[in-house]
């Protein structure tokens, strides 16, 4: 059974950036993460997921976030800070050069014309339960050697360096709000993959192996510390993401009632909705259809009556000329 586990050496020379190879560990790490911010950079821009998954797979901010976690565990300092400044200079790299890429776009790349970004601003709760899920997988993978090969599907699911491009990029579109939420959702996974990590390193008690067992010392893995260190964790990243689960189901309710009542109304005058937005407190319905454009009197009384302020509306009418063309003899 023991061959199932990696030793505290294998594991300390899988995430840290010491000894005779860390030169190449170095230059292999920051010419991945400028590759893996490029390709994200770009892969946002194209509005491509698939582009993005690559990006996600070479990034290799994973590894100095697992080194963050195990030098935490192991209490090596020197290793801990290494770890760090490695995660923080990685970050601020990505972020840049996503900065750099939109500075070469003509349009803006905000969440309003963009899926990829629209994905990546508005973290809510349930993306910490998924960070939280893929950081026990990514810590186990790094425990035992018979897992190892999830490490891929870890890279993808927690999904590090598109955050950071995504921040880059809407920073230069001059959207601060949109920044913040893409950063929350970097250190969103950042705190699972530390939380998550330390709990399990302590279930498995890696830092008993090296220490010299105390007399007494039962060898049960000691869990009151890791899982109050975890509790915090979730504590400090829970409440900016409870409040941003609030306002986007907020959002979403609000967007569902316009779009229901403007279809009922649009279908009652021959036109037809085609999309519901919503920028700040104003929501916006557009609706298209023949000439001429039909009075908004009675849609303003629906939505009045189904709760929802008719201030906050703005209906876009396009008129559209439908025309039938006839069956040649």
């Amino acid at each position: 059974m023991a061959d199932r586990f990696n030793t505290t050496e294998s594991m300390r020379d899988s995430v840290f950036f010491d000894g005779p190879a860390s030169s190449a560990r170095y230059s292999r790490f920051w010419m991945l993460l400028v590759l893996a911010s490029i390709i994200a950079s770009a892969g946002i821009v194209g509005d491509s997921t698939a582009t993005v998954i690559g990006a996600m797979i070479v990034a290799p901010l994973m590894k100095p976030i697992l080194g963050t976690m195990l030098a935490t565990v192991l209490g090596d300092r020197t290793n801990l800070i290494r770890s760090l400044v490695l995660v923080l200079g990685g970050a601020a790299a990505a972020v840049v050069i996503g900065f750099a890429v939109g500075l070469l776009v003509q349009t803006d790349v905000l969440a309003s014309t963009n899926a990829q970004v629209s994905a990546r601003v508005n973290p809510r709760l349930i993306d910490l339960l998924a960070a939280l899920g893929t950081g026990v997988v990514g810590s186990v993978a790094l425990v035992r050697r018979d897992i190892s090969d999830t490490l891929p599907g870890v890279a993808i699911a927690i999904s590090l360096v598109p955050p950071l491009t995504v921040a880059g990029l809407v920073l230069e579109s001059g959207s601060v709000p949109q920044f913040l939420g893409a950063l929350l959702l970097f250190v969103t996974n950042v705190v699972a993959i530390l939380g998550t990590g330390i709990v399990v390193m302590s279930v498995y008690g890696v830092s008993r192996l090296t220490r010299r067992k105390a007399p007494g010392d039962t060898g049960a893995p000691g869990l009151l510390r890791p899982v109050a260190v975890l509790a915090v964790m979730l504590l400090l990243i829970g409440i900016p993401l409870t409040l941003t689960s609030v306002e986007v189901t907020a959002r979403s309710n609000v967007e569902g009632t316009v779009q229901t009542v403007g279809e009922k109304w649009a279908a009652g005058v021959g036109w037809t909705v085609t999309g519901v937005s919503t920028r700040g407190a104003e929501v916006t319905l557009r609706v298209v259809g023949a000439p001429p454009v039909p009075d908004t009197a009675a849609l303003q009384a629906a939505l009045a009556a189904a709760g929802i302020h008719p201030e906050r509306v703005t209906v876009d009418l396009t008129p559209a000329t439908i025309v039938k063309l006839s069956t040649v003899p």
